[in-house]
C-alpha cells in the first residue's frame, strides 16, 4: 500500500512539472475549439476570460460565420449586442427556428451590410420588415424564410424587389396558398420549397387565387436545382402543381437536381415531366447531380434515360419499386459507372413481395443485388434499406450476410436497416398446441383468466456471464461486426421494423394502427444493442420496433461506448404499448453527456395511439400531464 501511495505521488510530481494551461496551447489549436462554441457564447462569456481569449474572439474565422439555430439561450439582448460588434463581419447569419425573437431584434440584421447567406426561417417576418431588411443587404445572394398568413408582396419597396432579383438561391417555407417571393427571383440557381399550408386554405379557395397570378412566375431560365418537400395534404399537392406548371411553358437547359418529396397519393404527373427528363439528360455536358420523384413519376423508362447520361450523385426511388421496374436493377444493368453515387434510398424496394407473412404487401430486400452495388458504388455516404424484410437463412459466421457486403462501403456515414437484417437465426418453430391455446386466450369470454408469467431475457455484462455462455454470445454479434470493422465512422444508423409507422409522421399521413412486427425481429434483443457500442463515432441512433428489446439492459452498453451520442429517438421496443426499459433508460441517459434531443413514445389512454414526446418542428416536449389529459384525435396535442 506504501508503494503504490509513492507511485501515486511521484507521478503527481511529474505531472504538476509538465503541466500545459490553456494559454499555452497555439492559437491555431484554440481556435479550432473556439468553433464550436456559440457566437453570442464566445462574446459574452469566453471573451472575458483573459487577454489572449478575448484577441481570439476578434478573429474574422469566428466572426464571418454565425449559427444560432437551436441556442435557446441566445435571447433578444444577447443577439442585438452579436450584431451590434460583428456587424462589419458577418458573412453567414442563420437564425433559423429563433421563434422568440422579438421584430425588433430581427430588425439589427439590417446592419449586416456584407451579409451573403440569410437564414430567417420561423423568425417573426412580415412582408414589410423583409422589405427593409432586403434594402440594406446589397450583398445578399441566399435567403430562407416563412410565408404566412398575410404576407403581401405588393407591400415590398422598389429597392427590395431588386434585392430579391440578385438572389441565387432561395428557401421558402409556405404556410399559407402563396407563390411568396418567387416572383421576384428573375436569377435563381437553386429552389427550395417547403409546402405546409394547411386543409383550411382549401375550404377558403386559397390555390383558385393563384391560378390567375399564374403567370406572373418567371421561366427559371437559370435554375440548376429544384426541390419541394410537401406536408400531407390536397392543397399541397395543388401547390406543387402550379409550380411545375411553368416548366410545362420553358424548360430550364441546365437543371441538375430535381428532388419531389410527396406523401401519400402524388398528383397526377405532369405532362411537361417527360420533356423535364429528357432536357436533363440530354443536355451537353449536364449530369444529373440529384433526382427523387413521387412513386408513381418514375418508371424504368426514366430512370434508364438519366442513367444513360451519367450517374447521379443523390438518388431517392423510395417505394417506387412495382411490377416490372426494380429500380436496383435498373441501376446495375445500366452499365454506367456508380463510383459518382453517394447517397442512395431504396426505402421499400425489394424484389417482391414476401414468401412468408410477415406483413401484407411487404418486400424482401434483394441481397445478392445488394452486394453487387457495394461493389460498384464504394463511396456511399447514404443508405436506406428500411421498410424491407431480410432474412439471412445461413449461418451466421459466413460471409454471405448483409453486414458482410455493408462492411465493404468503409465511407459509409448514414445507414438505416430493418430490424430483422440483424437477427441471427429464424424465428422459433410454433407449437401447434401453444397456438391453439394463443388462439383460446384472445377470446372475451376468457377476460377474467389469470395470465401466466413470462421470464423476460435480459443482457449481462461481460463479468456476469460464464465462459460457455460468453462464447455463444460472441456467436451472437457475430453478424454485426463486420459492418462495426468494415463502417468505423458511421455517424448516424436507423432499426425500424419494416413494419413501423409513426403514429404523428412530420410528412407522412397519420397512421393509428399498431403494426404487426416480423418474427425474426423478435430475436434482436439487447444483447445486439450491446454490440452496437462498438461504433464510437455514432451520434445519431433510432430504434423503433423492437420487440425482442423488453428490459432496455443493452442500453446501458450501448451508450457507453458511443459517448458522442447527440440524438436518441426510441419507439415501440418491447410490447407494445408498454415501457418495461424505463429503469434501464435511466440509468443510460446518465451517460449521455453529449445528448440533445431525445423523443420517446407515448400512449394516449383515451385512444391507445403513440404519440412521440418531441415535436418534428420546433423539438418541443410534450409534458407528461398534457398527454394525460389528451382527448382524441391524438395529434391535438401538438397543436
Amino acid at each position: 500500500m506504501d508503494n503504490q501511495i509513492e507511485t501515486a505521488l511521484c507521478c503527481s510530481d511529474s505531472i504538476s512539472q509538465t503541466s500545459v494551461s490553456i494559454s499555452d496551447f497555439s492559437d491555431e489549436i484554440l481556435l479550432n475549439i473556439l468553433r464550436f462554441i456559440p457566437s453570442h457564447d464566445l462574446m459574452l462569456n469566453v471573451s472575458q476570460v483573459c487577454q489572449k481569449l478575448q484577441t481570439l474572439c476578434l478573429d474574422k474565422s469566428l466572426r464571418a460565420h454565425v449559427h444560432l439555430h437551436k441556442e435557446y439561450t441566445a435571447n433578444d439582448d444577447a443577439v442585438k449586442r452579436l450584431l451590434k460588434n460583428f456587424s462589419s463581419d458577418i458573412q453567414t447569419l442563420n437564425l433559423s427556428g429563433c421563434y422568440w425573437l422579438a421584430g425588433s431584434t430581427v430588425d439589427q440584421v439590417s446592419r449586416c451590410k456584407a451579409l451573403v447567406s440569410l437564414d430567417l426561417s420561423g423568425c417573426r417576418l412580415t412582408s414589410v420588415r423583409l422589405s427593409h431588411l432586403l434594402t440594406s443587404l446589397r450583398s445578399l445572394r441566399s435567403l430562407a424564410l416563412d410565408v404566412g398568413p398575410g404576407f403581401d408582396l405588393h407591400q415590398m419597396s422598389a429597392e427590395g424587389k431588386a434585392a430579391l432579383a440578385r438572389l441565387q438561391e432561395l428557401k421558402q417555407t409556405l404556410l399559407t396558398p402563396s407563390y411568396g417571393v418567387v416572383p421576384c427571383c428573375s436569377a435563381l440557381r437553386r429552389l427550395h420549397l417547403y409546402l405546409e399550408s394547411s386543409e383550411g386554405w382549401r375550404e377558403a379557395g386559397g390555390c383558385a387565387q393563384l391560378m390567375v397570378g399564374q403567370s406572373s412566375v418567371p421561366h427559371y431560365q437559370n435554375l440548376r436545382w429544384f426541390s419541394a418537400r410537401l406536408a400531407p395534404g390536397e392543397v399541397n399537392r395543388t401547390l406543387l402543381a402550379l409550380y411545375l406548371a411553368v416548366f410545362s411553358m420553358r424548360v430550364p437547359e441546365g437543371l441538375m437536381g430535381l428532388v419531389l418529396s410527396v406523401p401519400g397519393p402524388a398528383p397526377p404527373r405532369p405532362v411537361a415531366m417527360t420533356a423535364l427528363m429528357e432536357s436533363m439528360a440530354s443536355t451537353v455536358g449536364n449530369t444529373v447531380s440529384a433526382l427523387q420523384l413521387p412513386r408513381t413519376w418514375l418508371d424504368g423508362a426514366i430512370l434508364g434515360r438519366v442513367l444513360a447520361h451519367g450517374c447521379p450523385t443523390y438518388l431517392n426511388v423510395s417505394r417506387c419499386s412495382s411490377p416490372g421496374f426494380n429500380p436496383l436493377h435498373v441501376l446495375l444493368s445500366a452499365g454506367r459507372d456508380l463510383t459518382p453515387l453517394q447517397s442512395l434510398n431504396l426505402r421499400g424496394c425489394g424484389r417482391g413481395p414476401l414468401a412468408e407473412s410477415c406483413g401484407k404487401g411487404e418486400e424482401e430486400m434483394d441481397a445478392e443485388s445488394l452486394k453487387s452495388l457495394t461493389e460498384c458504388c464504394p463511396h456511399l455516404i447514404h443508405l436506406n434499406l428500411s421498410a424491407t424484410h431480410y432474412h439471412h437463412a445461413l449461418p451466421a459466421g459466413q460471409d454471405g450476410h448483409l453486414c458482410g457486403a455493408l462492411g465493404r462501403l468503409t465511407a459509409l456515414c448514414s445507414l438505416a436497416l430493418p430490424v430483422c437484417a440483424l437477427a441471427q437465426s429464424p424465428p422459433a418453430p410454433v407449437n401447434p398446441q401453444d397456438s391453439n391455446t394463443d388462439h383460446s386466450s384472445r377470446s372475451l369470454l376468457l377476460g377474467l383468466k389469470k395470465s401466466s408469467r413470462i421470464g423476460v431475457p435480459t443482457y449481462r455484462t461481460a463479468t456476469e456471464v460464464t465462459v460457455g455462455q460468453g462464447e455463444e454470445r460472441q456467436d451472437r454479434g457475430l453478424c454485426i461486426q463486420p459492418l462495426l470493422q468494415g463502417c468505423p465512422h458511421l455517424v448516424e444508423l436507423e432499426l425500424i421494423g419494416a413494419g413501423f409507422s409513426s403514429a404523428m409522421p412530420r410528412n407522412e399521413p397519420a397512421i393509428r394502427k399498431d403494426p404487426a412486427a416480423c418474427p425474426w425481429s423478435y430475436n434482436v434483443g439487447d444483447s445486439e444493442l450491446a454490440a452496437l457500442g462498438g461504433m464510437k463515432f455514432l451520434r445519431k441512433l433510432t430504434l423503433a420496433h423492437l420487440p425482442g428489446v423488453l428490459k432496455g439492459t443493452g442500453l446501458i452498453k450501448l451508450v457507453q461506448g458511443c459517448k458522442d451520442l447527440s440524438l436518441l429517438s426510441l419507439a415501440n421496443l418491447g410490447s407494445l404499448k408498454t415501457m418495461n426499459y424505463t429503469h434501464a433508460l435511466l440509468e443510460a441517459l446518465s451517460y449521455c453527456t453529449q445528448l440533445r434531443d431525445l423523443s420517446l413514445p407515448l400512449w394516449c389512454p383515451s385512444c391507445r395511439a403513440a404519440l412521440m414526446s418531441s415535436c418534428a418542428t420546433c423539438s418541443w416536449v410534450v409534458p407528461w400531464w398534457l398527454v394525460k389529459h389528451c382527448r382524441n384525435p391524438c395529434w391535438t396535442v401538438f397543436q
